[in-house]
C-alpha cells in the first residue's frame, strides 16, 4: 500500500463511520418514538442542542483549552531556530500556513496538534521528544502533526464528539423516563408489537456504547490518516517510521494523560493494556510501523 492508497483508504473507511453515526442517531430517535410514542419528540432536538453547544463551544476554544490542559506553553523562533526551521520546511511542502508552536516541560517523548481550523492551528512538543529524536524522525513527528491540521481532524473529532454526545444525552434522557415511569409507559397502546418494544428497548441502552465505539474507530482512521499524508507531505516514510519505533520503545507517559485529549497526541499516553482495542483513539503503534515499512519498500 502506498501513501496514496493509504489516505483513500482511510478516507472512506472516515466516511462511512461518519454515516454510521448518523444511521445510529436516526434508530436512537425512531427507538425512542417507538417505545415512548410522541412524548419524545421534544428530547431528540434538546439532546442534540445540548451537545452542540458543550462540543462545538470546546472546539472554538481548542488551541486555549489544550494548552491549559496539557501545560503547553507557545514559543516564538528566536526559543527555537532549528525546530521552527524544520517546520517551516513541512508547512512550505504541504501548503499549510505557518502553525503556533509550544513545547511541554515534560520527559516522555509525545508531540500533538490543535485548532479549529488550519489558520488557528498548533502543533506541540514535549521536551523529550526534542532530546531524543534526530532530524528526519522530529520531521516525520512534524508531518504528522501538520497533516492532522491539513485533514481537518478537530473538525472531524468534533462532529463524531457532538453526534456521540447527543446520543449519550438522549439515551440518559429516556432511561430516566423509563425509571420514573414516563412517557408511552402509563398509557401504550395495546396493540404495540412487543418485539419492536423490545427492540427499541435495546437500541436505547447499547447506543452509547454503540456510538463510543464508532468515535475510536473514527480516531483511528484519521491517525492512519495522517500517518499516510506524512509520508505525502516529507516523501519519507522512513523518518516516521523511525519516530514510532522510539516512541514504541520508550515506556514513559506524559503526566497530563486525560481520557479528553488522550486522541490528540501522536501516541496515546493511555495504558494500551487497560484500555481494549476497540476504545482505543490510536492503531496499535506496531500496525503503524508496519504500514510505514511497506511504503518505504515502494519507494
Amino acid at each position: 500500500m502506498n501513501f496514496r492508497t493509504a489516505q483513500a483508504a482511510n478516507r472512506r473507511k472516515t466516511i462511512g463511520l461518519l454515516i454510521g453515526m448518523g444511521v445510529l442517531v436516526w434508530l436512537v430517535a425512531f427507538a425512542a418514538l417507538t417505545y415512548f410514542g410522541q412524548s419524545t419528540t421534544a428530547i431528540v432536538p434538546i439532546a442534540v442542542g445540548i451537545a452542540l453547544v458543550s462540543v462545538w463551544g470546546s472546539y472554538y476554544g481548542s488551541d486555549k483549552l489544550v494548552l491549559t490542559m496539557t501545560g503547553a506553553k507557545l514559543i516564538q523562533e528566536s526559543d527555537n531556530p532549528k525546530l521552527f526551521n524544520l517546520i517551516q520546511e513541512v508547512t512550505i511542502a504541504s501548503g499549510l500556513p505557518m502553525p503556533k508552536v509550544a513545547i511541554v516541560i515534560d520527559s516522555a517523548p509525545n508531540a500533538f496538534a490543535t485548532g479549529r481550523n488550519q489558520e488557528h492551528a498548533l502543533i506541540a512538543f514535549t521536551t523529550g521528544i526534542l532530546d531524543v529524536m534526530d532530524r528526519d524522525q522530529l520531521q516525520g513527528v512534524i508531518a504528522h502533526e501538520m497533516a492532522h491540521v491539513a485533514n481537518r481532524d478537530t473538525l472531524v473529532s468534533a462532529v463524531a464528539a457532538t453526534t456521540a454526545g447527543a446520543i449519550a444525552i438522549l439515551s440518559d434522557m429516556l432511561t430516566r423516563m423509563m425509571w420514573f415511569g414516563g412517557g408511552r409507559s402509563r398509557d401504550r397502546d395495546n396493540n404495540a408489537n412487543p418485539l419492536a418494544l423490545v427492540f427499541s428497548l435495546l437500541i436505547l441502552i447499547l447506543a452509547p456504547l454503540a456510538a463510543m465505539l464508532l468515535k475510536s474507530a473514527i480516531s483511528r482512521k484519521r491517525e492512519s490518516l495522517a500517518d499516510a499524508t506524512a509520508v505525502a507531505f516529507t516523501r519519507n516514510p522512513a523518518g516516521l517510521r523511525s519516530a514510532l519505533e522510539v516512541l514504541a520503545q520508550d515506556s514513559t507517559v506524559v503526566r497530563q494523560k486525560s481520557n479528553s485529549i488522550a486522541h490528540i497526541w501522536i501516541e496515546s499516553p493511555l495504558d494500551a493494556k487497560a484500555v481494549s482495542k476497540l476504545f482505543s483513539t490510536h492503531p496499535p503503534i506496531q500496525e503503524r510501523i508496519a504500514v510505514l515499512k511497506a511504503m518505504e519498500s515502494l519507494n
